[in-house]
C-alpha cells in the first residue's frame, strides 16, 4: 500500500481532518508506516486464533439471551492461557513478516 493508497484508507475510515493529525502525528514521531494489504484475515489475531477458539467451544449451544451468549463467551475467553496468548502473538508475528517479505502477495499459508 503506497502513500496514496493510505491517505485513501485513512479518509474513508476517519475523515480527512483525522487522517491528516494522524500523518502530522506520525511524521512528528518519525513513525514508519508498514505498507499492508488492506485486509487479510492471516494478518488479524481475532480471525486466526480468537474466533475459531470462541466458534469450537461455543458451537451446536443454544442460549436463551444475548447475556448468556455473553456470560458464555466471556468464560471461554477466561480460560485461554497466557502461553496459547503468547503463541498466537508468535504466529501472528510469523505471518506479517511472512507478507513482508512478499511484498504483501499472496502466499499459501503452509508455504515456505
Amino acid at each position: 500500500m503506497g502513500t496514496k493508497d493510505l491517505d485513501i484508507a485513512l479518509r474513508q475510515h476517519a475523515g480527512s481532518r483525522v487522517a491528516l493529525l494522524i500523518r502530522s502525528y506520525l511524521a512528528k514521531h518519525q513513525t514508519s508506516v508498514v505498507p499492508n494489504p488492506s485486509y487479510s484475515p492471516d494478518l488479524v489475531p481475532a480471525d486466526f486464533f480468537l474466533f475459531p477458539k470462541l466458534k469450537t467451544t461455543l458451537k451446536r449451544r443454544r442460549f436463551q439471551t444475548i447475556e448468556e451468549i455473553q456470560e458464555n463467551a466471556i468464560r471461554e475467553l477466561r480460560v485461554i492461557t497466557e502461553s496459547a496468548l503468547q503463541e498466537a502473538f508468535q504466529q501472528w508475528k510469523k505471518r506479517w513478516e511472512r507478507c513482508i517479505a512478499s511484498t504483501g502477495d499472496y502466499f499459501e499459508a503452509n508455504s515456505a
